[in-house]
Formats: C-alpha cells, structure tokens, sequence
C-alpha cells in the first residue's frame, strides 16, 4: 500500500472514530442533561444500533452494484450533517427521536462501507487492517479526553457544536479517499443467500450480536453509571481512553497474534474475557484500581475481537460480495445486537440498578461463547487455506 494512501485511510479513521469517541462517552450525559429518562435514553441511543440493521444492507448492495463507495461514503457524511443540524432545534423525546432516527440512517453506514473500501484496497496491496484502524483508536482517545475536560469547562451545550465540527471535517476528508478495484472473485456468481446458509456464517453472526449486545449496555450506559458513583467527566473520559488505548496496542500487534493462533482461538477468548470484564464493571464500580483492570480488558472484547471477526467476514463475503458482507455483518451485531443490549440496558438500569445492569449484561458473550466454540470450525490459522475447514 502506498504512502499516500495508508495515509488518506488512516487520517479518515481517526476523524470518524474521534465523532465516535465524542459521540459515544457524552452523548447519554447530554439526554440526562435534558431530563430524558433511562429508557427514554435506551431508546434514543439504540436508534443508531436499529438502523444499523437496514441501512448498510441497502448501501452495501448499492456499492457493490455500482463498484462504487467513495460516493456513498461522501454522500452518507454530507447527509449525516444535514441530519445533526436540527439537533440544536429538537426538543422533547420523539422530536430527538426523529432527528437522531436522521443522523442515525447515514452516520450507520459511513463505516461499513469505509470498511470495504479499505479492505479491496489492502486485498490489493498486502496491507494490514489493523494497522490502519489503529488510528481511529487514537481518534477515540484524543476525543474521549479533550471532550471530558471540555465539557467540564464549557458546559454539555458544548457538545452539540464539538459533533457538527467534527462530521464536516469528515465529509471534507471523503475527497481525499480513492476508489479500490474489487478483484473477480471464485464466489461471485454465487447469492449472498448461499453464503449466509453456511452454519459457520450463522454462529459467526449470532456470536458477534451477542458480544456487541453486551458493547451496547457499555455504550449507552458506562457513562452514566459512573457519573452516578461520583466520577468527574474529565475521570470518565480517560477510564473510556485506557480501554481504547489497550485496542491500539492489540491492534500493533494483531499481524504477529494472526499468525500464531487461529481466528476462532482469538475470537473465544476475546469472548472469555468480556465476561470477566462485564462482571468486574458491575461488581467493582467503586474500586477504580478493578475498574482500570476491566477497561484494559477492552484490549480484547473490543480490540481483537473486532479485527479477527472483519477478518473472518472479509474470507466469507469475497469479491462482489465484499460491501454487502461488512454491511450484514454491521447490520446484525452492531445493529440487532446493539439495539437489544442497549433497549434491554435502559430498562434494566430503571428497574434493577447499575451494578446488577453490567453484572447481567456479562451473560451475553457467555452465551456468545458457547455459540462460536460449538458452531464455527476454524481450526486453521489467518490466512491458510482451509482455514474454515
């Protein structure tokens, strides 16, 4: 991979994954501000995780029927600002629920389709996707820390102009993005139907929404629960900082990890682990030296369970196929598996507390693990033939 290009990819990861690292700690903190109840926020937040499960599929078969996605991307950034702006008029739950029902349509889709134009590309040049992602890592911690200090200076308004900010620098650094060549693949003259029958397909998929289902209680609700016990903003952003720079070091090392152990070895104990961390979360809220112990396991629930498993889908959905392949992946965990854990994630707050929400919340990738160790077979390591046999 050329130079300029690894750094157009890279410098676009980091800016969308910094939107992600204000969006994601802060967000829930802003609807408490304007009095929206745990539910109410459940909801509003699994917006983005609902339309995750429709609108990359449409966008996916756009791209892959047009052998286009540097438009798509452009297009979705351009409309996901345009949807953000009425944020700063919206008031009460369903006309937020409109506005980030907007927002959420097109900033859903930006990623997958970012994910297969990165991935053509280093199919083309030998590249390593984690070395790239690694830099919307970096992107998160930068936010995470810079918004917490922020907000705790300026206010939570200051949020709201932060995030504008931010999608139009991204919608700016599309034109710097280039379309990949999609080589002809053995597979293309199969339906995507014929790929997702296979049972190794399926447990992929319903591990993967089990584990991000966890993900989606973390995602809606961290922030508030350590509010709730006394953490400071700045504090919060660096607790969710420590979690995503643990991700870089994993992400630095996956070309050695892939070529050790096997995907589905990855995959189990980043799901083994997530358990441990979902426990500790709810049991040790109040010992900051556990809670740092638990957000450095995201090194692994997050980290290197997110690279093996784009991995895995890249091997699976080839060629043609490749856009709709990120997408259903997207659409199913990060969609499906998001919305239940962070709908279920604000009713369970309500009712039953924090500490009991996350406690809960570990059962998911438990489940998630038997489903991948006794459904997938990938005994092969990363990138030998057969490794799905």
């Amino acid at each position: 991979m050329s130079h300029s290009l690894h750094k157009n990819l890279s410098r676009f990861y980091f800016v969308y994954y910094f939107f992600v690292g204000v969006f994601v700690p802060y967000w829930a903190l802003y609807l408490q501000s304007e009095h929206f109840s745990p539910v109410e926020i459940g909801i509003l937040m699994s917006i983005f995780q609902i339309s995750r499960i429709f609108a990359p599929n449409f966008w996916g078969w756009l791209a892959d029927h047009t052998a286009k996605r540097t438009v798509w991307i452009r297009l979705n950034t351009v409309l996901g600002v345009l949807g953000f702006i009425a944020v700063f008029w919206a008031e009460g739950f369903w006309s937020m629920l409109l506005v980030m029902g907007a927002l959420s349509l097109f900033t859903s889709s930006t990623m997958p389709l970012s994910e297969s134009l990165t991935l053509a590309h280093l199919a083309n040049t030998k590249g390593h996707y984690s070395r790239i992602r690694m830099w919307g890592s970096v992107g998160f911690i930068v936010a995470s820390i810079f918004l917490g200090y922020l907000i705790d200076l300026a206010g939570i308004s200051s949020l709201l102009w932060a995030i504008l900010v931010v999608q139009i620098t991204l919608f700016l650094l599309t034109f710097t993005l280039t379309e990949a060549n999609v080589a002809p693949h053995h597979t293309d003259h199969f339906s995507v139907w014929n790929i997702l029958r296979n049972p190794a397909v399926v447990a992929l998929l319903i591990g993967c929404a089990l584990m991000v289902s966890a993900h989606g209680v973390l995602y809606n609700f961290y922030s508030i629960y350590l509010a709730a016990h006394g953490y400071s903003k700045g504090m919060i952003g660096w607790l969710w900082s420590l979690g995503v720079i643990c991700e870089i070091v994993v992400f630095m090392l996956m070309p050695i990890i892939m070529r050790r152990f096997s995907l589905k070895a990855i995959i189990l104990v980043s799901l083994a682990l997530a358990v441990i961390r979902f426990a500790m979360i709810g049991l040790a809220v109040d010992y900051l030296v556990l809670l740092l112990i638990a957000q450095s396991l995201h090194a692994a629930t997050f980290g290197s369970f997110h690279a093996a498993t784009v991995e895995v889908v890249a091997k699976f959905f080839n060629g043609r196929h490749q856009a709709k392949g990120q997408a259903i992946y997207n659409s199913v965990t990060y969609g499906l598996g998001g919305a239940i854990g962070g709908i279920a994630g604000g009713y369970a707050l309500q009712g039953l507390g924090g500490e009991l929400t996350f406690l809960l919340a570990a059962i998911f990738p438990l489940i998630g693990f038997a489903v991948i160790a006794f459904g997938m077979k990938l005994a092969e390591t990363h990138g030998d033939a057969g490794m799905f046999s």
